[in-house]
């Protein structure tokens, strides 16, 4: 991962507490899993690599907006730290020993599917990006990636939104071209709520803007899906895109 000029300057030091007393406060200051502006950003780093870790901590530090609740070195382990405290989002590495990333993530949303995910890899094959992404991740970000990106990325999946680095929205457009599906046509409600998909909007905010149910929003996306043909919000506004049908 990558420093740019703009990025501020990290502290003297990498210590930062990660004991039950912080954890505690972090649950006084910001719900888990909320999206609202009270308190920073909780994140949890889950890397098999100690020096990956350690870098990643470092990075984040320099924001004042995240704060860092723990760091893992596998899956079990992730698992077991999010029963006991709820991070806003996890910076998960998709190769690790044991449960690889995606499963790591795919359980965890299982069990709170308020959390946001961002797989931070040095891999971008077809495979994985489509695995991860039909696991319900929200972000998908190469290691090369400079800390101001990857504070940003964070902060946006916070807040419900996708970000994905360009070289796997090349792949997921590959991905997709093929025949749409004759049945595609969608209704005008749900073009409004793709509509706003596409400008990032979660479904709790697009479910406020058109003065509906979340669960009427979450109707609408499944139905979205399944006539683009596509298993996830990521897809969906890539392929949006692409057939220009907005």
């Amino acid at each position: 991962m990558s420093r740019d000029a703009q990025d501020p300057p990290l502290p003297p030091d990498g210590s930062v507490a990660s004991g039950q007393g912080d954890r505690d406060a972090f649950r006084e200051q910001r719900r888990p899993g909320s999206t609202d502006a009270q308190g920073p950003v909780g994140v949890l780093i889950v890397d098999d690599h100690a020096s990956t870790r350690a870098g990643l901590r470092l990075f984040l530090m320099a924001y004042p907006g995240l704060k860092v609740l723990g760091e893992v070195a596998n899956g079990e382990e992730a698992i077991a730290f999010c029963a006991q405290t709820r991070p806003d989002v996890i910076l998960m590495d998709m190769r690790m020993e044991g449960m690889d990333g995606i499963a790591t993530a795919g359980a965890i949303l299982s069990r709170h599917p308020d959390v946001r995910i961002i797989v931070l890899t040095a891999f971008e094959d077809s495979g994985n990006v489509r695995r991860a992404l039909e696991t319900g991740i929200s972000g998908y970000l190469l290691k090369d990636v400079s800390a101001s990106e990857l504070a940003e990325a964070i902060q946006a999946v916070a807040a419900g939104q996708i970000r994905l680095a360009p070289a796997i929205l090349d792949i997921m457009v590959q991905m997709l071209r093929q025949p749409v599906p004759p049945h595609y046509e969608l209704t005008q409600r749900e073009r409004e709520v793709l509509g706003l998909m596409l400008q990032g909007l979660s479904n709790g905010a697009i479910a406020e803007n058109l003065g509906v149910s979340l669960a009427t929003i979450k109707f609408h996306a499944t139905s979205i899906y399944a006539k683009l043909g596509v298993s996830s919000r990521a897809e969906a506004i890539v392929l949006a895109h692409q057939i220009m049908t907005i």
